[in-house]
């Protein structure tokens, strides 16, 4: 049974990889960049030039991993991963319209260095795409088309995750492949713009794409204790929605989980302090589903390098079948990686 994470972190011991089970996972290799805006404020955009060191360093590292880990460009190097006892990582990268700017050009240089899943947005707005923390929602942009098509002429997988819900219905009409969610929660469960509704969940499920549940506990459930049971319903949710051959399981966190809370030993009401100011930020600007503060960021089973184990576990506890566990755990994530990629 393979396992496959749409979305997480390097960890800083590359020989922890191993501990955790994973056959393959998607690594955000964007590269971001400090500046200051009109009013004087920091703030942090990811750029062609940072994402290029980001990949470049990264590719280094993984050869360096003795074995580990390699940098993998066909979902059909999963079982290669599998039968090696290593870990197949596919490089992603979260805000690419951000990245890309004006220059679609930039696409081909970063498949060449191994790209395979571009994300358009990263919350807000940018030169391709609209994203889905803004007060005013907007979709693709006419460059943002052109670069589905590109995306689909590359053989690059297009990433939903922080769009809004018209940048997710342009592209879901624009491209010819399957598209996916590599990490988010229905908002149907829990209800946040960074959610998505069940129009969307079935759109890439025809696409042939799949949705990752991902592990930020305050965009699962409302309620003030999180717990497996809600990743649970959530992963029921999508199959309700989008079929058996929709879902799949995300982090959003190194692979040894959310490293301040669990310096806090995953003390939820005492860690979700440094979510708040982000939070508020997001309020000030006036979009919806913020009014209240978080109560909680992880659940702390599943704050752990092995959370992968807990999580089949926990479906085989809920009376989920084999056949269903093995498309949860990453059957899922192959069939779209393989189909995309090769």
């Amino acid at each position: 049974m393979p396992y496959v994470d749409g979305l997480s972190f390097l960890p800083e011991d590359l020989a922890q990889l191993s501990e955790s089970g994973l056959n393959a996972f998607a690594l955000d290799v964007s590269g971001s960049e400090m500046s200051t805006d009109s009013s004087g404020a920091t703030v942090m955009t990811r750029s062609f030039e940072a994402s290029l060191r980001s990949m470049t360093e990264t590719r280094r590292l993984l050869k360096e991993s003795k074995g580990v880990a390699f940098l993998a460009t066909r979902g059909s190097e999963i079982a290669q991963a599998a039968s090696e006892n290593r870990t197949a990582v596919f490089f992603q990268l979260q805000g690419g319209g951000e990245v890309v700017g004006q220059e679609l050009w930039r696409l081909g240089t970063l498949h060449e260095l191994g790209l395979s899943v571009f994300q358009l947005t990263h919350h807000f707005d940018n030169p391709l795409a609209g994203g889905g923390l803004e007060k005013h929602c907007s979709g693709l942009t006419e460059l943002g088309k052109q670069a589905v098509e590109r995306l689909d002429a590359l053989g690059m997988i297009p990433d939903l995750s922080h769009a809004s819900d018209l940048t997710a219905r342009d592209v879901l009409k624009t491209s010819r492949r399957p598209v996916i969610v590599s990490h988010g929660a229905a908002r149907k469960l829990c209800h946040n713009p960074r959610c998505t509704p069940d129009e969307l969940i079935r759109g890439i499920a025809d696409s042939g794409g799949v949705f990752g549940i991902f592990m930020m506990s305050f965009w699962l459930t409302s309620d003030p204790v999180p717990r497996v049971e809600h990743l649970i319903a959530q992963i029921r949710h999508v199959i309700n929605v989008g079929g058996s051959g929709a879902v799949g399981i995300a982090n959003d966190y190194p692979i040894t989980g959310e490293a301040h809370l669990r310096a806090l030993g995953n003390d939820n009401a005492e860690g979700v302090k440094a979510y708040h100011p982000w939070w508020t930020s997001i309020r000030a600007r006036g979009v919806a589903g913020f009014e209240e503060l978080p109560k909680h960021v992880v659940i702390p089973e599943l704050n752990d390098v092995r959370r992968m184990h807990t999580i089949r576990a926990a479906l085989e506890r809920a009376r989920f079948t084999s056949s269903e566990i093995e498309k949860i755990m990453g059957g899922n994530w192959v069939r779209v990686l393989t189909d995309v990629l090769g």
